[in-house]
Formats: C-alpha cells, structure tokens, sequence
C-alpha cells in the first residue's frame, strides 16, 4: 500500500456504518502504519462552526474513526501553504494551519482547492493488507488524484463500481440500508 493510492469499500461492507461506501485517499505510509481520509463522506458540521475565526464556509468531511477531535486537510496549493505533505502529483496534506485561516479570510483559498475532515482512518500494515485480501476494499492505485478527491462527493463510490461492472452494477442503486428496500 502507498501513499496517493485509493481504496472502495467492496458493497458487501454494510455493517460497518463508517466505511459503508466509503472512498479513501490514502495520504500516509510508513513502518508506523497507513493513515487515509474518507472524502465522500459530508459531515453537519461547517469550518464555521468549529473555527470561529473564519469568515468563510467550508463543508468538512468524516475523514474516519480515529481521532475524531481533530481537523485534517488536504489540498492542492503547496505554494500557499507553508510544511505541506506531498501525497502524489498536485495533492498535499497538512501544513501550517493559522496560515490557512487566514488565507481564506483574505479569500485567496478556494472550496476547490482544499478539503477538511475531522479524525482519519488508519491502520497497522498488514491490518489494512488483511482487509485488502478479505475483500473489504477494492485498491485503485490509478485515479485521478485531484480530481477525485475535490470532486462532487455524492457519486464517486457508485461512479467507480459502474467503471468496474460486472458483478458490481448491482450494487449501485441498491439502497445503503438494504432494509429500506
């Protein structure tokens, strides 16, 4: 597993309310583990409601069950902000977060060019290798970084399973909860 590649959670991962249809770029790898965040995931929350400083409105994202206290971001402006961490092509996480405070006040970061989530999903190597293999995620190492993880959230997980086909068209437009059918 390498930092920039992305993970679909497979249809059959219903139990489990977090990862059910979850997309994760994953943004960090190394002998500690695998740290991702799930992008298509909205939570209720705003950066207005926890940054009272800002001015601007961001939506943020549940980036997953791990430290669910803390705000991530990733973006796509590593020009702007200053210790940023390359995960692959023009997409970067982190960096100096009172310097993006205030370049979104001086409106000069935009809703397309950066993404937060509160907490991260993450893994021990073979933990998440395991999972891979018990075919709870479907590994996608080319994706179209930037545009998928800025992209409108609601469709990427249908959208990927429609490419894929076979077996997988069933899936989508079955209801989340199979229940509701």
């Amino acid at each position: 597993m390498k930092k920039g590649f992305v993970l679909f959670a497979e249809p059959t991962v219903q139990h489990d309310l977090t990862f059910s249809r979850s997309v994760i770029l994953i943004v960090e790898q190394n002998e500690n583990g695998i740290v991702g965040f799930i992008i298509n995931k909205k939570t209720d929350y705003s950066t207005i409601d926890l940054i009272p400083e800002l001015n601007i409105n961001f939506p943020i994202y549940n980036g997953g069950p791990v430290e669910k206290e803390n705000l991530y971001f990733i973006h796509k402006i590593p020009s702007l902000i200053k210790n940023s961490i390359k995960i692959k092509d023009n997409l970067y996480w982190g960096g100096n977060f009172d310097l993006v405070v205030e370049l979104i006040n001086e409106n000069k970061i935009k809703n397309n060019e950066i993404k937060f989530f509160l907490g991260y999903s993450g893994w021990v190597k073979e933990q998440l290798n395991n999972e891979i293999q018990d075919k709870s995620w479907i590994l996608a190492k080319k994706e179209n970084l930037e545009k998928l993880a800025f992209q409108e959230t609601i469709s990427i997980w249908k959208d990927k399973l429609k490419k894929i086909g076979g077996k997988y068209l069933l899936w989508i437009n079955s209801p989340e909860n199979p229940q509701h059918n």
